[in-house]
């Protein structure tokens, strides 16, 4: 029996990851979504994951992405734990992303 877990993967392998057709779910507050997030991100609270677990529907091959890599980390946990397959956690963020100069999109009805 193997023992399924996610991989934590860092910006550059987030952004060939992207290419390749992987979903991006960030789990950050929404404030910090409206401050700005990675283009395409789908948009799920880590609050809304842990309270109903069962209600998410992701994908196999998703990535997930925080401030950091901490709260996303718990996030790929519970999808792993749910069954879904190949899951990412973006160690360093959406801090990383930003830092790297990578394309940033903000929400306008802040």
């Amino acid at each position: 029996m193997s023992e399924e877990a996610f991989k934590e993967v860092d910006v550059n392998t987030v952004k060939s990851l992207l290419e390749d057709g992987y979903e991006i779910v960030d789990v950050r507050e929404d404030w910090e979504w409206k401050k700005g997030h990675i283009p395409g991100a789908k948009h799920v609270v880590l609050s809304s994951i842990l309270g109903n677990p069962h209600g998410q529907s992701f994908r196999d091959k998703t990535i997930f992405q925080c401030a950091v890599g901490e709260r996303s980390a718990v996030a790929s946990e519970m999808a792993v734990a749910l069954g879904v397959r190949d899951v990412i956690n973006f160690r360093g963020g959406f801090q990383a992303w930003k830092a790297a100069g990578l394309p940033v999109e903000e929400d306008q009805k802040a």
